[in-house]
């Protein structure tokens, strides 16, 4: 039995194209960017939120050159595209949410509308995958995303590191906080609503 799994964990490994490395350090500084987070919600030291942005940047260098590889080498497959959703939606989704609810982003409001900015992450990658061959047109490359890419929740972590450089995060965070019917709400998480939003809208995007 022991032999079997191992021959099995070998072919997968065989089946890893150098793109899908790639793919896998994306979902390793994503998963990094969270354990930063973890350790500021611990620590309360603004240095931990910087290497979660860091991390999170880090993490749209290696999912630039999974594809750029990908085309180079002239080689994709079905496991490398889910891994490679699967990896955005650690390092672009989850993370970014994370990163928000510890800048300060903590009422019960602020929590459903990152819960609901994470949904309209893994929707947006979900329909890019069953879409792709047919927004392809045939073609070996997708000519447009219909809605914003799930990358450009990076906007809002580097809105975040910004606020943490200004001192303005916690119970400083910008724009502060409003109560509606006992419960908290930092209209700054609204930013998250509308990047959610805009990944599962119809938008054309052309592909560069």
């Amino acid at each position: 039995m022991k032999t079997t799994n191992k021959r099995k964990y070998c072919s997968l490994i065989r089946e890893f194209q150098l793109a899908d490395w790639f793919t896998l350090a994306n979902a390793i500084c994503g998963t990094g960017a969270l354990f930063s987070m973890l350790s500021y919600l611990q620590t309360s030291e603004v240095r931990h939120v910087y290497y979660a942005a860091g991390l999170a940047f880090a993490a749209l260098v290696f999912d630039v050159l999974d594809g750029r590889i990908a085309r180079w080498r002239q080689v994709s497959s079905g496991m490398g595209r889910e891994l490679d959703s699967l990896a955005d939606v650690i390092s672009f989704g989850v993370a970014p949410a994370v990163i928000g609810y510890g800048c300060g982003m903590q009422g019960l409001y602020d929590r459903i509308v990152l819960a609901y900015f994470v949904a309209c992450g893994v929707s947006r990658l979900a329909r890019y995958n069953v879409t792709a061959d047919a927004l392809s047109e045939g073609g070996d490359k997708v000519k447009y995303f219909e809605g914003t890419p799930i990358p450009t929740s990076l906007a809002l972590v580097l809105l975040l590191a910004g606020a943490a450089r200004a001192g303005a995060i916690g119970e400083s965070l910008w724009f502060g906080k409003i109560m509606v019917a006992g419960f908290a709400l930092h209209p700054l998480v609204l930013l998250y609503a509308v990047s959610g939003s805009l990944m599962v809208s119809r938008l054309r995007i052309p592909k560069l």
